[in-house]
């Protein structure tokens, strides 16, 4: 019984380590990836911010633009391409709209350098992590035509794949996300329409290689420190088992011991009795001899319960639970109680056939003596490779802090009560003890003002 105890402590460490690996683990990640991508959007919003810093306002005229030619043309010369403009660059890229009045999108490349008023100490394009991002842009003017495209020189995407790419999210009701490894920024000013892309995919490689390293390494260690606490706990445990079992053997010798002596006294108090009559002090001997007979009886049953081998065969547990309910119908009714049954029938267990019979004893005499009410339940059933046995009657509802100590050895709820019914608090230890020698356990649970125990057992396959 120790053993499993020792299993359960080791799974439920276990898992606890695994589960705090986990969560650690999705913390730090989910940390990462927020910072990470926090820090990608701040970028691309200064990087919009600049690249409409470089335009000039609706109606304002480059300086180059402004000369002695450019007196005679009008608003059809700004969107032409001539040979006599000294403009070039972002002004050719904006020639083909006649209807935009700025001078065009400047032409902004890979790591972009300059001055930005209110950025701070250092400009952002200036900063490192700004210079060693990669941004893409597609810009639009109010009717749609596409004014200019920036590839980043790093022939990753091409002008067609980014106009596509920027056309799609124009259609959509959002103004900033993500798709594929790409963050996106869409924002309009002076008639143009922006959307500007920073390229993740280098800090989203990182990241996938930084999980999938956390992962493996994370759980070897979880493999290797399994093995460690599984040698480690047998060490620690080591010794309560030992002393557990010490604990039984005593018992299980004590009692032993005991049985002599009991039946000597009991049949010298019943010499006395016959040469020189009843008295006082010889029905006290009786009694208490009485008393002590039955402790030692039930100290051998728990002795046996827990330690003994006892031989297995297949047996009938709906008979064994149908026979126990009819011969305690009589103490039942001597108590102003009746026993109901609800029992399947044929339902087998591999298993002792007298531990069986005492484990359904047991709860049969426990719900007779602390009934409140009249009638007591007992159902047995199938479900699945699983056999049920509820034992159910009215009772003063158990605390909660109190259920978890039902099963332990001498405990009774009422500290008031005495022996005097020749009861010692070992029944339900030897019920417990019973279902756990047959691979199953039992539960205690109150509900409505009733009392519920319920032993789980494995059923013949």
């Amino acid at each position: 019984m120790f053993s499993k105890s020792r299993k359960k402590i080791i799974l439920s460490i276990m898992l606890s380590l695994i589960l705090l690996f986990v969560i650690t683990l999705s913390v730090i990640m989910m940390a990462s990836y927020s910072e990470i991508r926090h820090k990608s959007s701040e970028m691309l919003k200064q990087y919009v911010d600049y690249y409409f810093h470089e335009q000039k306002p609706a109606g304002e005229e480059p300086p180059e633009a402004k000369g002695g030619k450019t007196d005679a043309s009008g608003p059809a010369d700004k969107a032409s391409v001539g040979a006599d403009t000294d403009a070039s660059g972002p002004a050719d890229t904006a020639s083909s709209d006649a209807d935009t009045d700025a001078s065009g999108p400047p032409d902004l490349p890979y790591g972009i350098s300059g001055p930005v008023a209110g950025r701070g100490d250092m400009p952002p394009e200036q900063k490192p992590d700004y210079k060693l991002s990669t941004f893409y842009s597609v810009e639009f003017s109010k009717d749609g035509a596409v004014l200019s495209v920036n590839d980043a020189d790093k022939g990753l995407y091409t002008e067609d794949d980014l106009v596509e790419l920027a056309t799609e999210l124009l259609q959509e009701d959002k103004t900033e996300g993500r798709t594929g490894n790409l963050s996106y920024l869409i924002k309009s000013r002076h008639k143009h329409t922006l959307v500007a892309f920073i390229d993740d995919t280098v800090t989203e490689t990182s990241m996938r290689t930084l999980l999938h390293n956390i992962i493996v390494i994370g759980g070897a260690a979880i493999v290797v420190l399994f093995f460690v606490s599984l040698v480690l706990s047998k060490k620690i445990i080591r010794p309560l088992e030992e002393n557990d079992r010490r604990q039984k053997q005593f018992i299980s010798d004590a009692s032993h011991e005991l049985k002599t002596p009991v039946a000597v006294i009991a049949t010298n108090a019943e010499m006395l009795t016959r040469e020189s009559g009843d008295s006082e002090w010889l029905s006290n001997i009786r009694y208490e001899n009485e008393r002590m007979g039955d402790l030692v009886r039930q100290l051998l049953e728990l002795s046996r319960a827990e330690n003994a081998d006892m031989p297995t065969e297949d047996v009938d547990f709906s008979r064994i639970t149908a026979g126990e309910a009819l011969a305690f119908e009589s103490v039942a009714f001597e108590n102003g109680k009746t026993i109901t049954t609800d029992i399947d029938d044929d339902i087998r267990i591999s298993g002792s056939r007298m531990q069986l019979t005492q484990l359904v004893s047991v709860l049969l005499d426990n719900a007779i003596r602390h009934s409140t009410g009249k009638e007591i339940n007992v159902s047995l059933e199938r479900k699945g490779h699983t056999v049920l046995l509820n034992v159910i009657n009215e009772a003063e509802e158990i605390p909660q802090e109190k259920q978890q100590h039902l099963f332990e050895r001498f405990y009774r709820v009422d500290e008031a009560r005495n022996s005097e019914s020749h009861h010692y608090g070992l029944g339900l230890s030897i019920a417990k003890a019973v279902a756990e020698k047959h691979g199953g356990d039992i539960r205690v649970s109150c509900n409505d003002g009733k009392i519920f125990f319920t032993v789980s057992l494995p059923a013949k396959r």
